[in-house]
């Protein structure tokens, strides 16, 4: 080898700059666990909260104190090595704002009948196409019939538009347009969200818009307050200021309202009974009204005379209390009442009773709270807001330029606003007024009442303003957040959602450690046993190899995941496959008589050309990972491709190195020992003989593989067809049957499986898949939390369930949501990606070997191994007692067993190549004979290797990854197999004779460009 000065340097070089990439990461971990050390010293298990605020403080107190060489915490934290959300815990979300919103926004919120029309129908396309909505949008609106036009005066030919569309645009005219300005508020959405979380005090966050679509990727690794995040993240931040009803003003609106739904529910449950009750109700409904009112504005106690739990009084029966008379709160419902109050003040009917002057009144609802004389409910109040027909506020959050959180002269947290001089102006008219009518202002944000404050001392100038309420010190400084950043340009809600508890992400690094070590010393041990002291070089060049990988992953800042540690595991078995090659190729060598030095040098130069090719395909598998795939599946193909690069560097150079130094005076190096000196030297295995019964073989399998894919199916999860997955770990064993049927009666349908231990299930519901929103998925949550709760010992709260405080042992310890839509796009990338990588993989060797009928041997084993892996999982899903859910992770596995087949494949055509090259008077079944049987010690080797680090990741690893490594388990034996006995055969059927001297010719050109 040529230059072994400057590899040695270079080799160096990249170790220690790998050592100090990492450096960071170990000082990191150093500084937390004396902080987490400190925080355990100071508060119990029972103070979780107590003691991450120690953690933190501590951490913050030492952030600029050098520790090593210089390197404080500070600069340690932002260079380590980032852990994904398996390995740390936190939250992973994909955000899609609405272009709904934005298109009405746009068009000024038009009653125009087609537009309207158009935006619905749009939403019913989505549920089927891979379109964008606006695109669903466009094709809607121009199916309706009539004459329609985009730039129509009530559609976008408005003032928000008018600078850019003109009167008599056509429609192809304004799409563009349209276009450009959805990119726009989409774009503005981002920078807000960006905004809010580089304030929320997350390390090593990450958010990024996904190609030119409404959708964005936030992570937030080691966030725990699920709640708070999905808050930050959803709020639009829509800042309104509103003049407020005061109580007597609605109090006979609402006995009128409860009048008539309780008119409209007897009607309901029997025609008869309403009819005779309605008659008795309106022979004495104005005493009744007229009585109640009075009371209710005298300030009587009423709450004997109003709250009747008859269904005659449907509205009032649910009321916790009314409000008080010059007061802005009308009444208060329990929060779980809402729902049915919101239905009767939305009825037709009811609204119809509102007096002339209160027609355009808006109902919402205050901040909720605890009751503790209501056994801990929450309860809210209900305002009525001084609506416009336009329903625009008399003043917006617009016009707020600072916001900070602060305390009131009564120690309590609060959220002041600065308005620019527009808004103060607004601001000073609205007090003003406010304080002459002795009436108060609504400060209400994204729907809801924050705080009514009256106005007690003239009107306020200068553009200050307050917001109170019953904050937290984190939700204040959230709040203030949200309004500083801005507000959302459209509502923005999570279509695919991912929550690890740090526990989970702490068991899965253990056991990721666990496994890996165990794989690694089988490995270092096997190597040394078959080879001897060749293979402890080779050991060696493995140890620089996995320096280099987790030094590059460092230096480039990518994130480490469960899955690219299997990636990593991997590439320790494709290591060890490049220093096989190498060492079978010495021994022929050896074998032929030829001097040590003369045998190495032969051996490395012949082994070179199988061992790009086989890096070469598994690397392009890895790619098209890389481009379809996304979170987790691309950790793991980018430590495949990573270690692919470092694991042809140190197979090649780094195992010479030592290789030659060892034999420079003539010292034997016989890559073998007294075990295996002869093994495998002189079989000869009659493969093409075999092929028949191989191809009958492989039918039946296929065909089995087939009918139970047609008949059983494959266990789809929710990554394919939207749903909530939710890990729940119990104090005890418990019966996944009974926990299912729970389910079922609760939520229609509904599965629980076992996951990891007896006492921990994988829980899946389709319930309200196509709902999305926070209100949603807590109810969801709720809902799971009431049918499980008998499990749970004596106690349990749904704060406890839901919690993810640090040493969390049992509850909710995982959660993952995707919606319909964005998994019918994961399906379709899936495709894509299967589909790309045997595209690409077929040129490839087309182009290598210059024959179609290689490539159709490669693609035909390849097709063959893919089906029955599927078949496999088909036929047993039911009854493994792990997931064996189709996924993005098993696509990545399918694509790694493809990678796997081609590898083996290929290695065996260039050996198939070289012999005719060597033999070119011989039959060619001899030829591929004799070619296949001088390759079984490398790739029964190879294989037994790459098969215990994945057996012991399968048995030692974390759950969630063990149907992953299931299916390529699978694949590696049946890509084995298949190399041999399906994509030679296919080849030896589909070529002639006189194909020979071609294959000659470019094995002696490949030669040729080798030495070059």
């Amino acid at each position: 080898m040529q230059n072994k000065g400057l590899v040695t340097v270079f080799a160096i070089l990249f170790g220690l700059v790998s050592i100090y990439q990492l450096s960071f990461t170990f000082i990191a971990n150093k500084v937390e666990g004396n902080a987490k050390e400190f925080a355990q010293s100071k508060f119990s298990e029972n103070e979780p909260h107590e003691r991450d605020a120690a953690e933190n403080r501590y951490l913050d107190s030492v952030a600029n104190n050098p520790v090593f060489l210089g390197i404080d915490y500070k600069t340690a934290k932002e260079k380590e090595l980032n852990k994904g959300l398996d390995l740390k815990g936190g939250i992973n979300v994909i955000l899609e704002v609405s272009v709904k919103d934005i298109l009405k926004g746009l068009a000024n919120n038009t009653k125009d009948p087609a537009f309207n029309q158009a935006l619905e129908n749009a939403k019913e396309l989505q549920k089927t196409s891979q379109e964008t909505y606006l695109e669903s949008f466009f094709k809607a609106f121009e199916a309706i019939p009539g004459d329609n036009e985009l730039a129509s005066p009530d559609i976008f030919f408005n003032k928000n538009l008018e600078d850019v569309i003109s009167a008599g645009m056509t429609n192809a005219q304004v799409k563009p347009i349209i276009e450009k300005k959805i990119d726009e508020s989409i774009t503005s959405a981002f920078e807000v969200l960006r905004k809010r979380i580089d304030k929320f005090g997350v390390t090593q966050p990450n958010i990024q818009r996904l190609g030119k679509s409404a959708r964005i990727l936030v992570e937030l690794p080691g966030a725990k307050d699920v709640d708070r995040v999905k808050k930050l993240l959803q709020s639009t931040a829509q800042l309104e200021f509103w003049n407020v009803y005061k109580f007597e003003e609605v109090a006979g609106f609402l006995q009128a309202a409860d009048n008539k739904a309780g008119e409209i529910a007897m009607a309901n449950t029997s025609s008869e009974t309403a009819e005779t009750e309605t008659t008795e109700k309106e022979a004495d409904s104005s005493k009744t009204e007229d009585d109640d009112v009075s009371k209710l504005l005298g300030g009587e106690d009423v709450s004997d005379s109003l709250i009747d739990d008859s269904k005659t009084n449907p509205i009032l029966s649910k009321m916790v209390s009314l409000g008080n008379q010059g007061g802005p709160v009308i009444a208060t419902f329990k929060l779980k009442d809402t729902a049915a109050i919101n239905g009767y003040l939305r009825n037709p009917q009811i609204k119809s009773l509102l007096p002339n002057d209160m027609r355009y009144a808006k109902f919402v609802w205050g901040l909720p709270e605890v009751a503790p004389e209501l056994n801990g409910e929450e309860i809210t109040a209900l305002y009525a807001l001084k609506g416009n027909r336009s329903n625009v506020p008399p003043l917006g959050g617009s016009v707020v330029v600072d916001a900070r959180q602060e305390y009131d002269n009564l120690s309590r947290v609060v959220v002041s606003m600065q308005m620019n001089g527009q808004g103060a102006k607004v601001w000073e008219q609205l007090t003003g007024a406010a304080y002459e009518n002795q009436s108060q202002i609504a400060i209400v944000l994204d729907n809801t009442v924050y705080s009514a404050p009256g106005v007690t001392s003239g009107p306020i100038a200068g553009g200050r303003s307050q917001i109170s309420g019953d904050f937290t010190v984190n939700q204040g400084q959230d709040l203030a957040n949200v309004l500083r950043a801005g507000k959302l340009p459209a509502s923005a809600e999570i279509i695919q959602g991912e929550v690890v508890g740090p526990t989970l992400g702490q068991e899965a690094i253990s056991s990721g450690v666990m496994s890996f070590a165990v794989a690694l010393i089988i490995v270092l041990f096997w190597m040394i046993g078959y080879y001897g002291r060749a293979g402890a070089y080779a050991d060696i060049a493995l140890m620089v190899n996995i320096l280099f990988i987790f030094g590059i992953l460092a230096g480039l800042g990518a994130v480490l995941t469960l899955p690219g540690i299997a990636g990593i595991v991997l590439t320790v078995g494709m290591s060890v496959d490049a220093n096989v090659l190498i060492f079978e190729r010495i021994k022929e060598e050896l074998a032929k008589g030829k001097a040590q030095k003369d045998a190495v040098k032969d051996g490395f130069n012949n082994a070179l050309s199988s061992i790009l090719d086989a890096n070469i395909t598994t690397g392009l598998t890895g790619l098209i990972l890389l481009v379809f795939g996304t979170g987790p599946i691309q950790g793991f193909a980018t430590t495949l491709l990573i270690g692919i690069a470092t694991s042809l560097f140190t197979a090649i150079f780094i195992t010479r190195l030592f290789i030659d130094k060892y034999t420079r005076n003539g010292k034997s190096l016989p890559c073998s020992t007294s075990f295996t000196k002869n093994l495998f030297t002189n079989v000869h295995v009659q493969f093409l003989k075999k092929r028949k019964t191989a191809y009958v073989f492989s039918a039946i399998m296929i065909v089995i593989s087939l009918g139970s894919l047609f008949v059983n199916g494959l266990n789809q999860g929710v990554d394919f067809v939207g749903g909530r997955t939710y890990t729940v770990r119990f104090a005890k064993d418990v019966n996944s049957i009974d926990i299912q049927n729970d389910l079922i009666e609760t939520f229609g349908s509904a599965e629980a499986k076992t996951y990891g231990g007896d006492n921990q299930l994988k829980i899946t519901t389709k319930y309200k898949v196509e709902e999305t929103g926070t209100d949603v998925d807590d109810e969801i949550e709720h809902m799971l939390f009431e049918t499980v709760k008998k499990h749970f010992p004596a106690g349990m709260t749904y704060e406890d369930f839901v919690g993810d405080g640090e040493g969390k042992t049992i509850g909710r310890m995982e959660y993952y949501k995707v919606s319909p839509t964005i998994a019918d796009d994961i399906k379709k990338d899936s495709f894509w990606a299967v589909f790309g990588s045997l595209a690409v993989v077929f040129l490839y060797i087309l182009l290598r070997f210059r024959r179609w009928q290689f490539s159709l041997g490669a693609v035909a084993a390849v097709f063959h191994d893919v089906l029955i892996v599927l078949g496999v999982f088909s036929l047993t899903y039911k009854f493994m007692p792990f997931s064996m859910e189709i996924d993005q992770a098993f696509i990545a596995a399918i694509l790694t067993v493809i990678g796997y087949s081609l590898n083996d494949t290929v290695i065996v055509f260039d050996r198939i190549r070289e012999y005719f090259g060597e033999h070119p008077s011989w039959k060619m079944n001899r030829i591929i004979d004799l070619a296949l049987s001088s390759t079984l010690s490398r790739t029964l080797n190879t294989s037994f290797t790459t098969l215990i680090v994945l057996l012991s990741m399968f048995f030692f690893g974390a759950e969630s990854i063990r149907g992953l490594l299931f299916a390529i388990i699978v694949g590696i034996l049946v890509g084995t197999y298949s190399s041999l006995f399906i994509a030679t055969p296919v080849m030896y059927d589909t070529v002639k004779r006189k194909k020979v001297e071609d294959l000659i010719d470019k094995k002696e050109e490949d030669e040729a460009a080798l030495e070059a």
